[in-house]
């Protein structure tokens, strides 16, 4: 007996299943998204929690769905839904504050059925790091 719980051997660590997810879908740069949302190809989605946004700002004209929420407002069908989640067409950019919780985020609108849902490659520090505009 090896002490590891029992199935542990057969499932991935999380960098294993980071490339998993990634695998799946075509992640974005800074610049690109920018211009995506900016010519209305694209809703960023700033899943940060509080306190990373009041410390480092935000990305004008990014909604703001902490990630315990996201699923609710933004599939198309649910109740609780936001006026912007208007399909399964949308193309959502989750922006967290390196790269890595999006990722994560961005499978699970994939199996809601948002399968343009990407997300920001390095996060609000690689915009941030991009010079693209945030609000303090």
């Amino acid at each position: 007996m090896s002490g590891a719980p029992e199935g542990a051997a057969d499932t991935p660590g999380i960098d294993e299943l980071l490339e998993r997810v990634r695998a799946g879908y075509e992640r974005i740069e800074a610049v690109p998204a920018h211009e995506a949302a900016r010519v209305g190809e694209a809703l960023l989605v700033d899943i940060r929690y509080a306190a990373l946004r009041d410390r480092d700002g935000t990305i004008p004209g990014a909604l703001v769905v902490e990630r315990n929420e996201l699923e609710w407002r933004l599939d198309p069908r649910g109740s609780h839904r936001l006026p912007e989640a208007t399909g399964h067409d949308l193309r959502v950019v989750v922006v967290c504050n390196e790269g890595y919780a999006s990722s994560l985020a961005a499978e699970s609108l994939h199996r809601l059925g948002l399968h343009r849902a990407t997300d920001l490659i390095g996060g609000f520090q690689a915009w941030r790091a991009a010079g693209l505009p945030v609000r303090t």
